[in-house]
């Protein structure tokens, strides 16, 4: 294979050089870096991290399947009852702990999906969250409480949950049981 060699017209050079205007030679033909460069930014797990706060624990939940009674339980189907069982009595170790004593819905929702998605980040098997039990609502009752169950029922993370031992907060709390993440 031969290089084809192009020879360049003297008018247009000059027409050329004219465009280009007078021109100095560069006394280096490198960049010398003024500091480190930037630090790379993590765009996609910043975007799922945001999609976790943002995600849609839905509010039309129908608590139609709740249990009517002060106790929260769910064991999502095909789980042994013995898992519940053992989750009820505390032989499961709690390796995490949210507070929402104070918060408002929309807080408390927003707080249990970045709770719920950091539990899995660190490979926490039993979590527990309080919830209180609604004394500072008045009329209203356990406002939290009630909300909470329908959002742990909604994340394919969560397994079971169950009201504390009393020791542990009582009707005023749940131990949740999360998937172990491969």
């Amino acid at each position: 294979m031969t290089a084809m060699t192009t020879r360049i017209k003297p008018e247009d050079s000059q027409l050329f050089r004219q465009a280009v205007g007078e021109v100095r030679p560069l006394r280096k033909d490198h960049i010398v870096r003024t500091g480190k460069p930037p630090r790379p930014v993590p765009r996609f797990r910043q975007a799922d991290e945001t999609a976790v706060l943002r995600d849609m624990l839905s509010e039309q939940y129908e608590p139609a399947d709740h249990d009517s009674g002060e106790e929260l339980v769910y064991l999502r189907s095909g789980l042994q009852q013995r898992t519940l069982k053992k989750l009820r009595r505390g032989q499961i170790r709690v390796s995490a702990e949210l507070d929402m004593h104070g918060m408002t819905v929309a807080i408390a929702r927003a707080a249990v999906a970045e709770f719920l998605h950091e539990c899995q980040r660190q490979h926490v098997q039993c979590a527990r969250i309080i919830h209180g039990k609604g004394l500072g609502s008045r009329h209203r009752g356990p406002v939290l409480k009630n909300k909470l169950g329908g959002w742990l029922r909604q994340r394919d993370e969560v397994l079971a949950y169950c009201s504390a031992r009393r020791c542990d907060g009582g009707t005023g709390a749940v131990y949740v049981l999360l998937k172990r993440q491969g």
